[in-house]
């Protein structure tokens, strides 16, 4: 059986997500580790740090990881601004290190004013510098699929591929694969041919070893359309035939499943729990 989890909040405290993750029978969770619109960060406290491993390991959910903040641009042509984001980067690492998390997810940057060739390489770049910051972490940095609005970077497994193979420290990253991301990206998955595919694609050009984590969503808007906004499971234009195909493919079984869908209640049952059905019964015992 895959690991299903879902992104949940640290409201009241970073076991709290735990907490939540396991009321609706979670496998894993993914939290933020500071405000994710915000540059500043309240500092961890020893207390923060050890009722989130405390309660890890009574609740049994694991695989934790962390999101980091939607202001960083590691690809940015501004150099304030591109130094501002190494910096936030160093420190979402060191927070996720306290925390026992595997992985940090980041979206790899915009090229805004300059080219798809000098964005791509202003990442190469940063990552260094980042790695040499955190040297010896046990946390990885897992770059996510975009879904390619604008200038983002990432929409392209060979844009992806480049980060692996050019950074220093290639074997601290990890590919992070958002389902609605790279269906507006252009990647076909709803038929279990298009499926295949579009995963031997993912193999070939990246490899399926350098996959750490996917991002379970639907997608409110059509194949192609290039713009990142996230459906509950079945009710988008993915449908539920990808997540049948992905959740049953025994090469990735042991790659947790993090839903980021809507967190509203539909008649009193929270959107969690009911995505969270939906993909268990698409599961081959």
């Amino acid at each position: 059986m895959p690991l299903l989890g879902a992104h949940q909040s640290i409201a009241g405290g970073y076991y709290k997500a735990v907490d939540t993750a396991a009321e609706f029978g979670m496998d894993c969770v993914q939290i933020f580790t500071k405000n994710n619109n915000q540059w500043r960060a309240k500092p961890l406290t020893d207390k923060d740090v050890n009722l989130f491993r405390e309660h890890l390991e009574t609740t049994g959910v694991g695989r934790p990881c962390s999101h980091m903040s939607y202001l960083i641009n590691l690809a940015s042509p501004k150099e304030e601004l591109w130094n501002k984001s190494i910096d936030a980067v160093v420190i979402e690492l060191q927070r996720a290190e306290a925390l026992g998390l595997e992985g940090a997810v980041m979206h790899p940057g915009s090229f805004v004013t300059s080219s798809e060739e000098e964005g791509l390489d202003r990442i190469v770049a940063a990552l260094d510098r980042i790695h040499q910051e955190t040297e010896g972490f046990q946390t990885q940095i897992w770059l996510e699929t975009t879904a390619g609005q604008g200038s983002n970077l990432g929409f392209r497994f060979e844009q992806l591929a480049y980060m692996l193979n050019q950074v220093q420290d290639g074997e601290r990253l990890g590919i992070c694969v958002d389902t609605c991301h790279i269906f507006a990206a252009g990647y076909p998955l709803i038929k279990k041919s298009e499926y295949k595919a579009t995963m031997s694609e993912l193999d070939e050009i990246i490899g399926s070893d350098r996959i750490r984590a996917f991002h379970l969503n639907d997608s409110k808007c059509e194949f192609g359309s290039r713009k990142d906004r996230h459906e509950n499971i079945g009710r988008g234009f993915l449908g539920l035939e990808p997540f049948r195909h992905l959740l049953n493919d025994p090469v990735f079984q042991d790659c947790p499943m993090y839903l980021e869908t809507p967190k509203d209640e539909e008649d009193g049952v929270p959107l969690d729990q009911i995505n969270m059905e939906t993909l268990r019964s698409l599961c081959k015992s």
